[in-house]
């Protein structure tokens, strides 16, 4: 009998415990919605709604600890940059390189004037960091084989589809170097340089083009001043278009004591562009061009005769997320697409390669528009929930290190160089920052004074967003100190 009333105590007792768990996980639950009390106020401070805000934070492999709308899609802007290098880290591994190539035809040969029988074929690898050294070390090695006089060039671009753009279809600023059009032989990011040296004993700028092509000049001039250097020059530099080229025209005001600077714009198209340099390196190195440029495919068996490997991919999402290259984030998207689902890669190919890696990786993708893959996009879509999932598991991963890495350092570099710089938050923590004229997105990891890492995301879309980056900055200060 007594057995029997313990037994039956123990039942209550046990019952009694487990409504108390169910409570308290409920509780748990309903908590997670709301916002944490030491957060309260500096999202009061914003002036903002709280239906404009997506947030989760959680414990790095471990729970959430805090979500708010969680599930609604929102516009990451530049975060979006995220989605794409993690998914390239994970798909084509961090040593994963771009190989251009210069091609002959099989049966070509280089006669003793140097001259190369049929065309000189130029195979585009897409490679989103292909610089003009790159391209004059690529075209020094054919004069190494004794190559001096090309017949025609014949560009295979053929690795990406149809991906020009209107640069100024975004913001209707065409000559931002950040708006540029992919291309699978991009050069430069397509982007002139406009060198402005001091001359103090003229008191005047000169400017110089780099590179100097033909087609592009520089007018107008900068008012030169005299004094300290107090910050950067107040320059405008605007392209116009002038018969078969460009003018940048040139205009503002610049200390002398602030010394040499530059600024960079698209003067051209990017096939223009690579044609440019192309005919300007091959000139300075002493080759001729007998014809011209065409598009074209590279024959079966044509023989390779240069070659230029990129950086490792590990490097490349270095730049793109801690400097947010809208560019290179395009392409490297194009690269997943051309890499998973064949050549004649689009955004839209690369999008289906991003859903299917996410998806393998139990990330749940619902209501995601990934469009161009770098944020640059009013389109562009993802859910708080399913970006702190996809960085939970980029954090369990054996590639966390490189992906990390990549990430701007809290008060450091890149683009969080100069916020949370007080001695609690600088180095404490690896994000990626998302800016755009009614979004602002913060996500990355936080490692608080426990030892634990925090995964953060948060996601504001309203005309005022730009009130919140003090809560931003309040999430990871908060973050650090637990």
């Amino acid at each position: 009998m007594m057995r029997g009333s313990g037994h039956s105590r123990w039942l209550r007792r046990l019952g009694a415990g487990l409504a108390a768990c169910l409570l308290a996980g409920a509780s748990l639950r309903a908590g997670a919605q709301a916002l944490p009390p030491e957060l309260q106020k500096a999202w009061k401070a914003t002036k903002l709604p709280l239906s404009a805000l997506s947030l989760e934070i959680r414990e790095a492999g471990g729970p959430v600890i805090a979500r708010i709308q969680a599930d609604e899609p929102r516009n990451p802007a530049s975060v979006m940059k995220t989605v794409t290098t993690w998914t390239a880290l994970s798909a084509l591994g961090p040593d994963y390189v771009w190989r251009t190539r210069f091609l002959s035809d099989p049966g070509a040969d280089i006669d003793d004037q140097g001259t190369l029988s049929g065309p000189l074929y130029v195979q585009a690898a897409g490679d989103p960091w292909f610089r003009q050294e790159d391209l004059w070390n690529m075209l020094r090695e054919l004069r190494l084989r004794g190559v001096k006089n090309l017949s025609e060039v014949v560009v295979d671009r053929g690795r990406f589809g149809n991906v020009a753009i209107d640069p100024g279809d975004f913001d209707d600023a065409p000559d931002r170097p950040y708006n540029a059009s992919p291309d699978a032989m991009m050069v430069n990011f397509g982007a002139t340089r406009v060198v402005f040296l001091p001359d103090a004993h003229a008191r005047q700028w000169v400017p110089l083009l780099d590179p100097p092509t033909r087609d592009v000049r520089v007018e107008g001039r900068l008012e030169w001043l005299d004094g300290a250097c107090k910050g950067s020059p107040v320059v405008a530099a605007d392209v116009r278009p002038e018969g078969p080229g460009s003018v940048i025209h040139v205009a503002g005001k610049a200390v002398g004591a602030c010394g040499e600077f530059s600024v960079y714009r698209l003067a051209g198209d990017q096939d223009d562009h690579f044609e440019a340099l192309f005919r300007l390196l091959w000139r300075e190195l002493g080759g001729t061009l007998s014809r011209g440029f065409r598009e074209g495919a590279v024959p079966a068996r044509a023989k390779p005769l240069a070659w230029h490997d990129s950086p490792t991919l590990a490097e490349v999402i270095r730049q793109i997320n801690k400097f947010s290259n809208n560019v290179m984030a395009r392409m490297t998207l194009l690269t997943l697409g051309a890499e998973l689902n064949g050549p004649g890669a689009t955004p839209d190919s690369g999008g289906r390669a991003v859903r299917q890696i996410l998806k393998n990786q139990g990330v749940d993708t619902t209501g995601w528009v990934l469009d161009n893959g770098s944020g640059l996009s009013r389109q562009g879509r993802i859910t708080a929930r399913g970006l702190a999932q996809m960085l939970d598991v980029a954090w369990r991963s054996p590639m966390m290190p490189e992906f990390i890495s990549s990430l701007a350092i809290s008060g450091v570099d890149g683009t969080v160089r100069r916020r949370l710089r007080s001695e609690d938050t600088r180095g404490q923590a690896h994000l990626k920052t998302g800016t755009l004229r009614d979004s602002r997105a913060l996500a990355g990891y936080v490692r608080g004074d426990s030892g634990k890492r925090y995964i953060l995301v948060s996601l504001v879309n309203d005309p005022g967003a730009a009130a919140v980056r003090p809560f931003d900055d309040a999430l990871v200060e908060w973050l650090a100190d637990r």
